[in-house]
């Protein structure tokens, strides 16, 4: 036999010329002649060589599930949609992948974050981003001038003319009440306006081909000092020493409506048109909030930036908090959970008559929930349910299989969740035992005498208290003690 790294390296290079011919699209003969070939070469290897080796492991980025984990996500997943059900959306789903063309320019420095696929049919197509663009769109695609929609349990928006800030408001309080149901701890969310900011970079003589890139270096305030974000923008992208001065006198602000309206009296600020429509009309959210009684979650804070290119007015982001170490000192912020805002130019920029349809939004960051959830769950060692089973249809004696495969199907039909064990005559014990591991409250146990007497007994996992129960009765009193949902946390 050739040396076998010879023969391994003409597999590689043989294997090569396959997929090229293949991807040149080469006859169907030219290619059956060259798989050919590779076979012959890998024959060469032994009986071993031919099977697929590689590595076990997800692509970057990406992660699997596990049943506990997949657990916690359907909780966090439902608390969400429950949300934004009652605030009368509908569901919409758009696909995966969209052309590239649809998803190029809207994401300002975030666009080289866009994963392209490879060309399959003459469509050049990237993964999508996000779920916003996809969004603007399916309306501008469909016509569609009006709708509330939420989309995979993480989005959630409102398309419409409608007055000033009231679906804004309505965004914000549906922020609040999913972060105030899944408990995280406290939060707060900051609001801030890109009218405001883009007439803040204009008095502070940003030149208007700067205005995006400026906007990103102001969006890392949250997570650098002003020091590093005044070099990269000075350093970095152009900017004047002392037009950075001026903006740092304006973003390092934070605080409620006595800001917005300390800012409304600025001699520089109120004269920009476009910041004082922002601040008008934050003025305005602020009294709607007030109304929905969550203004005290609420900051309004000028370095939030937000860096998509496609909002258009009022942003925001909702960050947890960290108990201050020492006394007097301000919570931190510990990541971002959920952001929005209002983009009301980006379905224009699909219409062919480039007809503006009005959208505010919000996301919710699901992945960074999902962690800290699980985070606290195995801080605190706490056992997570990942199954939905009511009752375990069990046996007391053995040659009861058929008896028992009849109940679990009289339940299955209406309506309980039910299971058994896949064995002829497995043991009490073991059934029992199954039961406290995957969590089931309730035992429904078949035996001889049961059979005679018309009854099942049923049996609590969690104190062992037995009654029996007539068979016609069963199911009633299946649903009347699982009746109140179990936390799976």
């Amino acid at each position: 036999m050739a040396d076998r790294a010879a023969v391994e390296e003409l597999v590689r290079l043989q294997g090569e010329r396959v997929r090229a011919l293949k991807q040149q699209k080469a006859s169907a003969e030219q290619i059956e002649e060259e798989v050919a070939k590779l076979l012959k070469l890998k024959a060469q290897l032994g009986p071993d060589e031919g099977k697929l080796k590689f590595v076990l492991k997800t692509p970057k980025g990406t992660r699997d599930y596990s049943p506990r984990q997949m657990a916690v996500r359907e909780k966090v997943f439902a608390v969400i949609i429950n949300c934004f059900k009652r605030h009368g959306a509908e569901v919409i789903d758009t696909p995966v992948f969209e052309l590239k063309e649809t998803l190029t320019g809207k994401y300002g420095e975030d666009s080289k974050l866009i994963y392209d696929l490879k060309d399959q049919g003459g469509e050049l197509l990237s993964l999508r981003y996000d779920l916003t663009v996809p969004f603007a769109r399916y309306l501008a695609m469909n016509k569609l001038t009006n709708i509330k929609r939420y989309h995979i349990a993480k989005d959630f928006d409102i398309a419409g003319q409608f007055d000033p800030m009231i679906p804004d408001a309505e965004c914000l309080k549906i922020m609040c009440e999913i972060l105030s149901s899944l408990q995280l701890g406290d939060f707060l969310i900051k609001v801030n306006d890109r009218r405001i900011l883009d007439g803040l970079f204009a008095i502070c003589g940003v030149p208007d081909s700067k205005f995006r890139t400026i906007c990103s270096s102001v969006d890392k305030l949250d997570k650098v000092s002003w020091e590093e974000v005044k070099n990269e923008m000075v350093g970095e992208k152009g900017l004047a020493p002392e037009v950075a001065d001026r903006i740092g006198e304006y973003v390092l602000q934070h605080g409620g409506v006595s800001l917005v309206e300390q800012l409304l009296q600025d001699p520089k600020l109120s004269q920009n048109k476009q910041a004082l429509e922002g601040l008008g009309d934050l003025k305005l959210l602020f009294e709607y909030l007030t109304l929905f009684g969550i203004a005290n979650k609420i900051s309004f804070d000028l370095s939030l930036a937000r860096g998509l290119d496609y909002y258009t007015g009022v942003i925001y982001e909702a960050v947890l908090l960290q108990t201050p170490a020492r006394a007097g000192e301000e919570p931190l912020g510990v990541g971002s959970v959920a952001a929005g805002g209002r983009y009301d130019g980006l379905v224009g920029m699909f219409d062919p008559k480039g007809r503006k349809v009005p959208c505010v939004g919000l996301s919710i960051g699901v992945e960074r929930i999902f962690s800290i959830v699980e985070q606290r769950l195995e801080a605190l060692e706490e056992k997570v349910r990942t199954t939905e089973t009511q009752v375990l249809v069990a046996s007391a004696q053995k040659k009861l299989l058929e008896e028992r495969l009849k109940l679990v199907s009289e339940l299955w039909d209406a309506g309980i969740k039910a299971e058994l064990l896949y064995k002829k005559n497995p043991k009490l014990l073991n059934q029992l035992q199954y039961c406290e591991e995957a969590g089931i409250p309730l035992v429904a146990i078949i035996g001889e005498q049961e059979l005679k007497d018309g009854v099942i007994k049923l049996r609590s996992v969690a104190n062992r208290e037995e009654v029996d129960v007539r068979r016609e009765d069963l199911v009633e009193e299946i649903k009347k003690r699982t009746s109140q949902p179990h936390c799976i946390c």
